[in-house]
């Protein structure tokens, strides 16, 4: 059966393909990414559940949650289904879990590598269609003081201004820098930019006994490491 707007509705399905009551009986970690997508955008259209509609969006990107955090509200729209009020519903559920994952990081207690990092920083940074560049600082003991946001640009590049790194790491008398960024396009390889951002970057951090002890490049599942590298 169907609603007054010609959707499918959930409660005409059989039980157990009821993602609510799956997830009650169940558990909410037996559910499906399209199950759970579902529950967010209620119903279908008159021709496919809610579950299906979901389906349809997940393999439309690869079934990458990723890719889907992504897409904008108008993205989410182009779907037969969705209309604004649950392309907002699944957009701000995606933001939820970016930022459930940056609340993880601060349960590391230091920076022992490159991988250490790499996990502080991908959650903030895994999901965006744009470059952004932070910042890490820690202590002796590679204790994270604080994380910066430096910068945010386009697609392809981001800018930094060099004295607002050093403000951020003079103002905390930390001991060692980390820089990371991010390239949406996937290609984790360092530009000729990042490599001078890097070399600049190292040199005015010496002049205030600041070490440089990283710069990493993030995309959706790999990272670059200068010092692992050894470009550092």
């Amino acid at each position: 059966m169907v609603d007054a707007n010609g959707r499918l509705r959930m409660k005409e399905l059989a039980k157990e393909d009821r993602p609510r009551e799956k997830m009650l009986l169940k558990g909410v970690s037996s559910l499906s990414d399209a199950e759970l997508i579902a529950i967010l955008i209620n119903s279908g259209n008159k021709d496919e559940t809610a579950v299906q509609l979901a389906q349809k969006i997940l393999n439309s990107v690869s079934n990458n949650l990723n890719t889907l955090g992504k897409l904008s509200v108008k993205e989410l729209m182009t779907y037969k289904g969705i209309g604004e009020a649950k392309a907002i519903t699944v957009a701000a559920a995606m933001e939820l879990g970016r930022r459930k994952g940056l609340t993880e990081p601060a349960k590391r207690n230091s920076i022992r590598g490159s991988n250490d990092a790499f996990l502080i920083f991908y959650p903030i940074l895994c999901d965006l269609s744009h470059e952004e560049l932070w910042i890490a600082l820690t202590n002796h003991a590679g204790k994270i003081i604080e994380k910066v946001k430096i910068s945010q640009g386009g697609v392809g590049e981001t800018s930094a201004d060099l004295r607002f790194i050093m403000k951020a790491a003079i103002n905390t008398t930390c001991h060692g820098i980390i820089l990371c960024h991010n390239h949406p396009s996937g290609n984790i390889q360092p530009s000729p930019q990042d490599d001078l951002l890097t070399s600049r970057l190292k040199k005015a951090a010496q002049l205030m006994n600041i070490q440089l002890l990283d710069h990493i490049i993030i995309s959706d599942r790999y990272y670059y490491s200068y010092a692992d590298e050894g470009k550092l």
